[in-house]
Parts: C-alpha cells; sequence; structure tokens
C-alpha cells in the first residue's frame, strides 16, 4: 500500500512540474507574441510620424511664404504712403489693405516720452493707440527693426529690414487669429505692419494639413483611435498659456497650446507623467491601459523639430521636441493573440500527453529495478560506514597527540610555549572575526583605529569588503595601508567642513578578476570644481586650509603608479566626491 501510494505521489509531482513548466512556456509566448505586436505597431506609429512631420514642415514653409508676400506688400505700402505719419490716414490705410488684398494695415512709431513703440495709424480702429511694450518678444523685434539691426528673436522668419511670427491670437480682438509682418527700413519715420488673417492657413490644413493627415491616417488603419501632437512643455499647465491684454481680456496664444494638432479624447490619469518621460529621456513610451472603456496601447513618441519652430514654451521660448501620441485598439492586438495561443494551447496538450506516457514508463521501469537499487544503496551504505570509522580513528589519534602535547608542555613548566602552542590550535577569536570580515590583518588592524577616530569626529564612516581573503603577498601590506590611510584622512579633512548630519564616507574594497580595487566616497559640494583643479595630485599642493601639506594624495598617486594602477577622481551628482584606486592582481 505504501509502495504504491509513493508511486502514485510521485506521479502526480511529476504532473504538477508538467503543468508548471507549460504555465512558464504560455506565458513567456503570449509575453513574445505581445512584444512582437508592439514592435508591429511601432513601424506603423513611425510611418505615421513621418507622414505628419512632414506636413507640419510643408505647413511652415507655408507660413514662410506668406510672410514672403507680408514683406512685400509692407514695400509697395512704403511707395505708396507719405513717408511721414502725420501725413498718413486711416482711411488710406483701409483702401491701400483692400488693394493690396491684406486684412489690415498698421504703423508703429517710437514714442520716446511714453518709452514705448505705438501703433499710431491702422486701418482696424481696434489698434490705434495701443502700445507694444508689454508684447515679449515682438517689442524687442520692434526695437532691432527700428534700429536698422537684424532680429535676433530665435523663432519666426527674419528676412532684410523685416520680421514675421506665426499665426497669433490678437490682442486687440482675442477671437481674431492674425499673421503680421513688420517692415522698417529707415526711410520713414513709421514702422509698416501688414497683417492678414488664418483663412489662407485655414485653407490649406482643410486641404493637406496635419489634421487632414490625421484623418486619414485613422479612416484607413481600424486598429488607430487618435492621434495627438502634443506640447510637453505647456501640457502639465493643464490648460492654455493665458495673457491679459490692455483692456483686461484674457488672450490664448496658439504658439503655446498644450495640443498642438489632432484630438485629445482619449485621456489617462498617466499622460502626463509619460510625457515628461518621453520628452526628457527622448524616448518612444508605451502604455497598456483602458480608457473610455476600451482596452488600449498608447504610444508617446519624441519628435525633433528644427530650432527655431514657432511651438514654444511657457516663457515663449522655441521647445527641441513635441510628443506624438497615437491610441492603438489593443482589441485588434487580442484578436491576433487569441488565435496564436489556440495554436500554443494544441502544442501544449501534445507535450503534456506525451510526457504524461513518459513518466507512467520511467515508473514502470524504476518498479522493476527498485530491488537492484536497493541492495546497491545498502552495499554503499555499508562502504560509507566503514569510511566513516577510518576518519574517526584517524581524528582520535591526531586529538591524543594534541593532549599528549599539552600534557607535556604544562609538566615542564613552559608556561610561554604552552600558550603559544594553544594559541596557534585555537586562534586569536578577534583577529579571526577581523580576518572573515575584512581577510586582511592589516587593514582591519587601521580601520580599526580610523573607525574609532570616526567616532571621536561624529562621522558616519561605512565600509564594505569582499574577496581580501584570497589577497595574495604580491601587494606590501605597508603600501595598501598607506594608501587607504591617505584617502579616508583626506575625506575626513572633507567632511569636518559640514554638519554633523552630511558626514558620510563609505569605503570598499574588492579582489575580483584579477583587479584589486578601493572606493572611496564622501560629502564634497563643489566636487567638480575641485577636480578641476589640475594640480590635485601634486606633491605640496592642498585645497585645504593653513597647516596642511598637500602630500596625501600624491602619495596614493606614487604607490598606485609603482604597482602599475590607476587612480580616477569623479563626482556625482548627489555631492559626492570619488577616488577610485585599481591595482592589478595576479
Amino acid at each position: 500500500m505504501k509502495r504504491r501510494n509513493s508511486i502514485l505521489l510521485t506521479i502526480i509531482l511529476l504532473v504538477v512540474l508538467i503543468g508548471i513548466n507549460n504555465a512558464v512556456y504560455y506565458f513567456m509566448a503570449k509575453r513574445s507574441l505581445e512584444n512582437g505586436m508592439r514592435h508591429e505597431m511601432m513601424a506603423v506609429a513611425k510611418q505615421i510620424q513621418l507622414s505628419i512631420e512632414q506636413s507640419r514642415l510643408g505647413g511652415e514653409v507655408f507660413q514662410d511664404q506668406i510672410g514672403r508676400e507680408l514683406r512685400a506688400v509692407s514695400i509697395a505700402a512704403q511707395y505708396a504712403l507719405d513717408p511721414d505719419i502725420d501725413q498718413v490716414t486711416n482711411e488710406q490705410l483701409k483702401e491701400l489693405a483692400d488693394k493690396l488684398d491684406v486684412t489690415h494695415i498698421s504703423l508703429f512709431r517710437q514714442n520716446a516720452e511714453k518709452d514705448d513703440i505705438i501703433i499710431e495709424k491702422s486701418s482696424d480702429p481696434k489698434e490705434l493707440n495701443r502700445g507694444s511694450k508689454t508684447w515679449d518678444p515682438w517689442y524687442k523685434a520692434f526695437q532691432q527693426l527700428i534700429a536698422l539691426e537684424p532680429v535676433s528673436v530665435k523663432w519666426g522668419q527674419t528676412l532684410k529690414q523685416f520680421w514675421t511670427g506665426p499665426f497669433e491670437s490678437a490682442s486687440t480682438d482675442v477671437e481674431k487669429i492674425y499673421k503680421w509682418g513688420y517692415y522698417y527700413d529707415g526711410s520713414t519715420n513709421y514702422m509698416i505692419d501688414p497683417y492678414v488673417s488664418n483663412d489662407m492657413m485655414h485653407q490649406y490644413e482643410e486641404a493637406t494639413g496635419v489634421n487632414r493627415m490625421i484623418k486619414r491616417a485613422v479612416e484607413e488603419n481600424a486598429s488607430l483611435l487618435e492621434i495627438t501632437g502634443i506640447n510637453p512643455e505647456t501640457f502639465a499647465l493643464g490648460g492654455p498659456v493665458l495673457t491679459k491684454n490692455e483692456v483686461g481680456e484674457w488672450v490664448e496664444h496658439i504658439t503655446q497650446q498644450p495640443i498642438i494638432f489632432g484630438q485629445y479624447t482619449y485621456r489617462t490619469s498617466d499622460d502626463a507623467a509619460s510625457v515628461e518621460e518621453a520628452y526628457r529621456s527622448n524616448r518612444t513610451v508605451t502604455v497598456n491601459t483602458h480608457t473610455n472603456g476600451k482596452h488600449v496601447l498608447k504610444t508617446y513618441i519624441p519628435v525633433e523639430i528644427p530650432k527655431g519652430s514657432s511651438i514654444l514654451d511657457k516663457d515663449g521660448e522655441s521647445i527641441e521636441r513635441y510628443i506624438l501620441t497615437i491610441v492603438s485598439d489593443y482589441k485588434f492586438v487580442q484578436d491576433s493573440l487569441d488565435q496564436q495561443f489556440l495554436n500554443i494551447g494544441l502544442i501544449i496538450t501534445i507535450i503534456t500527453t506525451l510526457s504524461v506516457l513518459a513518466v507512467m514508463m520511467t515508473v514502470s521501469y524504476l518498479r522493476r529495478s527498485r530491488d537492484k537499487v536497493a541492495k546497491d544503496a545498502q552495499l554503499t551504505y555499508v562502504d560509507e560506514m566503514n569510511q566513516l570509522l577510518l576518519s574517526v580513528k584517524a581524528q582520535r589519534h591526531d586529538f591524543l597527540n594534541y593532549v599528549q602535547t599539552i600534557q607535556s608542555l604544562a609538566d615542564l613548566g613552559k608556561v610561554a610555549e604552552l600558550k603559544s602552542y594553544t594559541r596557534e590550535l585555537a586562534g586569536d577569536i578577534q583577529l579571526t572575526n577581523d580576518m572573515i570580515n575584512i581577510g586582511n590583518p592589516a587593514i582591519a588592524a587601521l580601520l580599526r583605529s580610523k573607525l574609532a577616530q570616526a567616532n571621536e569626529r561624529k562621522i558616519r564612516f561605512e565600509t564594505v569588503f569582499r574577496g581580501l581573503d584570497k589577497l595574495d603577498f604580491g601587494i606590501k601590506s605597508l603600501d595598501l595601508t598607506r594608501m587607504i590611510g591617505n584617502l579616508i584622512d583626506n575625506a575626513f579633512d572633507e567632511v569636518m567642513r559640514y554638519s554633523e548630519e552630511r558626514r558620510l564616507i563609505r569605503l570598499e574594497g574588492v579582489l575580483d578578476g584579477g583587479q584589486l580595487e578601493f572606493v572611496i566616497r564622501n560629502t564634497c559640494d563643489d566636487a567638480e570644481k575641485v577636480i578641476a583643479e589640475s594640480r590635485l595630485l601634486e606633491q605640496g599642493y592642498s585645497t585645504k586650509a593653513e597647516g596642511h601639506q598637500g602630500l596625501g594624495l600624491s602619495i596614493v598617486k606614487g604607490i598606485v603608479e609603482s604597482y602599475k594602477g590607476t587612480l580616477q577622481i569623479s563626482a556625482d551628482s548627489g555631492g559626492y566626491i570619488i577616488f577610485a584606486v585599481r591595482l592589478p592582481h595576479y
């Protein structure tokens, strides 16, 4: 009965092991298939990214063409108007704007009393007497134009004696979006400002722009749910960047919109963190999540854009890249996985059946050979017992020799020799502990002294050692202790400059792979500045207070060089300076 239960238990155990193996294989296959689907989706996403970016850059080129036309309009207006702004009327400007096919024309003049550049004449009554001093960075561009200097604003379009920014909301009419051009060549006492509405740009976008490209991509790919362009610098603000105009109205800035293009309806609580991660790391981030009642894959792709782009951060500076988010319906991924999992399930069933048959055959064979195995085991047991008895006898013989020696030394009254002999047998317990923990008695003795000094100075001194028990006589213990001692003393001097809670030193010693390494790090706020001192390792040079001879690090350098090793000094972001000594050890 016991034998039958044992066989049954063995079969059950083997079946369980086979089941675990199959489960592991199933989930590994599932993960592999999901990764494959992610790579496939990433390939589609990259294609969409290229198409969208080409379309967006086409829009930038179209805006530049509008800018050139505004410059041409400015020159035409200059020839049509009197060079003195006082001789120009608003009615003339309205008539001229109609003839030149622009929305409006305004004239700016510098006002020394108000320290401002003001719109004195305009075909749009709302523009009259508006100052520009608060228009950053437009006002800077105006000053440079009037001074006949090149405009240094890093975005927008700069031509000869002309500058234009991107389409933006009007501060005088918050419901309107215009593109303004500014021209001044010194032949008039005013700066000419023709501008147009975004009707042309809107028509371009409807015909060939980014939003049309997105619409087509979503329609043609059933697994795509949404494509969005995100400004990572303003997205975290939770809304558009707003400023107040002179009459107290809030103006929403197009160039700083959190959503650059596309729709943003598939929102998740992790969007801000994922956008930030993709932007700062410049790497694609993929998230498997649920939103709007759907299981989706959200991909966040950083897209590099040319310098001087009209996509701005909250401070009005061009950003380096925006984030393209692509939302895919996981249902299409799951359908593909389900079909492949069905095939995997069939394979697992066949393997399991064959495995069970193999187990049954093995158990049958084991039953037939059980008696032979038991006999062999008994013979082996007897042989091992004989060997054990021989070993015990040998140990007893040696033990008697030890006792007889101790007895003889005691009878002869040779106390010193007895102590020496017993010390060799038992060993010095404290020294043994040190050897176990550190592996080198000389280093252990040095550290006991330094730990005591650290306690007196209220310094947190941490040590970690590995493998030093394998240290042979290739390196002198004296050199090791001089080198480590000087590094520790140097660290002591540095950390004493700080408050008690910041006094931290960590020493690591490792012997591994033919290399002996000691790394000591300690608190140092200006580590990079200290490292920059090219004379740091020179004899007699010191960055510490008076009374230091500047010999410690030069001694360490000399020892390291004598063993053909290296001494590296570095700093990390946590405010620590690191000295790393590496010596070859064969």
